[in-house]
């Protein structure tokens, strides 16, 4: 599969999902079914980390709700199918309640079984009444959860619930669900929206911090690429393909970053995620860490220094760059566009498993390939090229290190979260990643950077790559009067000729890589 038709691929995927997934922090409830859990039936409303309201915060007309933290409920509706409505029912609850009071919904009788509805016994406890949601006041949190419902009467196909406005006065995770305990509402659906608000805007609480991050990344780029593009003009002559490949990973990166941070503005100005600015970003930022992982892979393997082309793996190397932008492309899709609550979603743990296996691929052929590079160089005496690949692999192997690091650490973090309550100090582990491919982005630049001195570490057939080697190092034969046909050149002199690197060898040593 080549790179254009993968990138077709997904881009036809993409358009397949604009179409689907537009939702942002306005939750809309599109005729969603209840699922039973247990004893209760029950839709998951959202989950979103509020910090608390800031009274005053920008409010200069004492109208404006700038510093408000709060949950809203429009036009939320319960629907029955009309087969079903010839009774008065139980109610229909909506529950918010911050993440460290959840053991304040649900109880059980006896040591029993936990249950989210009023059992039988648990009645005869008087602690509840039959057939509601179980709830007790918060010792933390005073007035909370938040429970209210409706009900419906008889011949009723449709129970609203009335439009409030819910304020968040204790920054926490909030969930949102709608409970109800009648077996007989059968193919009851909920359709309506609800508004979720931070003092500062609509971007979920653990996405907040997050642009001010790819603001300063902006910044980064632009400041990487000041550096980069003058040396780049000020050499143009001596400029390597190389060079041009890196120069299209810097452009990437900066469109990535300012397009995510105008994507993160517009989200938080509006509460509706932009989609078409959400998935630009996506894909710019695909085709950056797939270009950048091809440049390394290539630059591993010794392209435009010890070998005028790949040969023979160009395919190889094409169809594992082709599969990586799909797999990441589809991930980066999943788990942005249409993202709402600040909970991941099972389909992202299914999605992550090909990208890492493709990254793992892309590590032990990238370090296969430097092992290679670097022995052919030592074994010619490039001494010059030879340095500059050493500090890469140093570099290639700290981010390694590096990275397996923080994977062990997120791991840990995510196991010890379950309940998201740690969701303050989330953004830094998308944001981690960020700052570890622009740290080898710098260093790839600082070795490789435009200058008058450029073509000396390119790919030279011509013998010019003498000038390399380490004069006081070799062994000088005074050449000797012609020699007579019996004469045999001594095993010194052809153990000689093999290290200098004759047409021969060289040819034999391409053809067995």
């Amino acid at each position: 599969m080549s790179l254009l038709s993968a990138s077709a691929l997904a881009l036809a995927f993409v358009s397949v999902l604009s179409f689907v997934c537009v939702e942002a922090s306005v939750h809309d409830y599109a005729a969603e079914r209840f699922a039973a859990k247990g004893n209760a039936f029950v839709v998951h409303g959202g989950s979103e980390g509020i910090y608390s309201s800031v009274p005053g915060l920008n409010d200069t007309d004492g109208i404006s709700d700038d510093g408000d933290s709060f949950i809203r409920f429009e036009k939320v509706a319960f629907r029955r199918s009309k087969e079903y409505a010839n009774f008065s029912s139980g109610l229909v609850h909506a529950i918010i309640f911050e993440v460290e009071d959840r053991e304040t919904i649900g109880g059980s009788a006896y040591g029993g079984q936990r249950a989210v509805c009023c059992t039988g016994d648990l009645a005869k406890l008087g602690v509840c009444k039959e057939g509601e949601v179980i709830h007790r006041p918060s010792t933390k949190n005073p007035g909370w959860p938040q429970v209210f419902g409706v009900s419906f009467d008889v011949d009723d196909e449709v129970a609203t619930l009335p439009s409030k406005s819910v304020e968040v006065a204790r920054t926490g995770m909030y969930n949102l669900y709608f409970i109800h305990c009648d077996v007989r509402l059968k193919d009851l659906v909920v359709e309506g929206k609800t508004i979720w608000k931070n003092p500062t805007g609509y971007l979920p609480g653990r996405m907040a911090p997050l642009m001010k991050f790819y603001g300063f990344m902006s910044f980064a780029f632009v400041i990487l690429g000041i550096f980069w593009f003058s040396q780049y003009a000020r050499f143009w002559r001596e400029v390597l393909p190389l060079q041009n490949c890196i120069t299209l990973v810097i452009t990437l990166g900066m469109l990535e970053m300012a397009l995510w941070y105008f994507d993160y503005d517009e989200f938080n100005e509006n509460g509706i995620r932009p989609t078409g600015i959400t998935i630009w970003a996506v894909t710019f930022g695909t085709i950056k860490r797939t270009v950048a992982r091809l440049i390394i892979l290539m630059v591993s393997m010794g392209y435009a220094v010890v070998r005028p082309t790949l040969g023979g793996i160009t395919s190889k190397v094409a169809m594992l760059g082709a599969t990586f932008f799909v797999a990441s492309e589809v991930l980066e899709m999943v788990e942005n566009v249409g993202a709402v609550s600040d909970l991941s979603g099972k389909a992202r743990l299914f999605l992550v498993l090909p990208v890492a296996v493709l990254d793992a691929f892309f590590i032990l052929w990238i370090f296969s390939s430097l092992s290679a590079t670097l022995n052919k160089l030592q074994a010619r005496r490039m001494l010059v090229k030879l340095d500059i690949y050493r500090k890469f692999t140093n570099a290639l192997a700290v981010a390694v290190i590096v990275s397996v690091g923080w994977i062990c650490y997120e791991l840990y973090f995510k196991s010890n979260d379950i309940y998201n309550e740690q969701w303050q100090n989330a953004w830094i582990i998308p944001a981690f990643w960020q700052v570890l491919s622009f740290s080898l982005l710098c260093v790839i630049c600082a070795l490789w950077a435009p200058s008058q001195n450029s073509m000396r570490y390119a790919y030279s057939n011509d013998g010019s790559e003498e000038f390399d080697r380490d004069d006081t190092s070799l062994t000088l034969i005074k050449p000797s009067p012609i020699p007579s046909k019996d004469v045999r050149p001594t095993p010194e002199a052809r153990s000689l000729q093999g290290i200098n690197g004759s047409p021969d060898g060289d040819l034999e040593e391409d053809k067995t890589e």
